[in-house]
């Protein structure tokens, strides 16, 4: 596949630490008319992001009918908030080039598993409408996802936090501020997208308390959101084909909430 840069330069890129530059990998599916699409953030606490919430996330997309793009984010030593600007403009390019894709542009959604899901968890609560003065038509796009997707995310910097994503992510001298600022069950509003998540009860490195306070805030603000818990399985288990048998159903349940939702 080939890989679409972000930007000709992306801001505030540093040769020095030897990471590409940000990209989008497109899995298109052929064929007439427009389809939803999904945007993945793979995971990896914020240092590296993990093969298997990539490609193979894309591919079972494709199977269900979506098209998909897997992101190459920035991780550490970046900080905040570099990966938040590159999820953005990645939600921004797609919706600029929606008909070339063949993607509707106001059905794009975000996805992401642990760290990557922290990282559409602050996408789908820090947005903008575009800037229409911009020089650059990519950027009069708006920057807000129609849904995300948090699959075992760590949701939250506050309460049943992941240590080493917080620290890869904002440094070792953390500021309680920005730690309540990133956690998304804080900054939910009625305007947050429409939400499916999900989580496994024995996830050991990122308690499922995360999604379940994240899905009780989207509830009290009567944003649409779809929640499962399925009881075994360790963190990181992807598609859940292995390791956590039961929660293989995920993709099949996210593909009928995103058919409801216009997907």
């Amino acid at each position: 596949m080939e890989r679409i840069p972000l930007w000709e330069r992306a801001p505030l890129f540093e040769e020095s630490f030897d990471q590409p530059a940000p990209s989008l990998t497109p899995y298109l599916l052929p064929g007439g008319g427009a389809r939803g699409a999904v945007i993945v953030c793979p995971g990896g606490g914020y240092v590296m992001k993990a093969d298997h919430e990539g490609a193979p996330i894309a591919e079972r997309l494709n199977e269900l009918g979506f098209h998909a793009f897997v992101l190459d984010y920035r991780v550490a030593p970046y900080r905040h908030p570099v990966p938040l600007l590159d999820v953005q403009r990645a939600i921004r390019l797609v919706r600029h080039r929606a008909q070339e894709f063949g993607v509707k542009p106001d059905k794009i959604a975000i996805l992401g598993f642990s760290a990557g899901g922290h990282l559409v968890c602050t996408a789908a609560t820090h947005y903008d409408a575009g800037d229409p003065a911009a020089v650059d038509p990519i950027d009069r796009e708006s920057c807000r996802p129609d849904l995300f997707v948090p699959c075992y995310a760590v949701a939250s910097l506050t309460g049943f936090w992941h240590e080493g994503s917080a620290h890869s992510l904002l440094g070792e001298k953390t500021d309680p501020r920005q730690l309540r600022a990133l956690t998304a069950e804080f900054c939910v509003t009625e305007d947050t997208p429409p939400c499916f998540l999900w989580h496994t009860a024995e996830d050991g490195a990122v308690p499922v308390e995360n999604s379940l306070r994240l899905a009780a805030a989207l509830t009290a603000h009567n944003v649409p959101v779809s929640l499962h818990v399925f009881p075994f399985g360790p963190h990181g288990v992807g598609l859940g084909r292995e390791d956590s048998p039961l929660a293989e159903d995920w993709p099949d349940l996210l593909a009928d909430f995103l058919r409801t939702m216009g997907f």
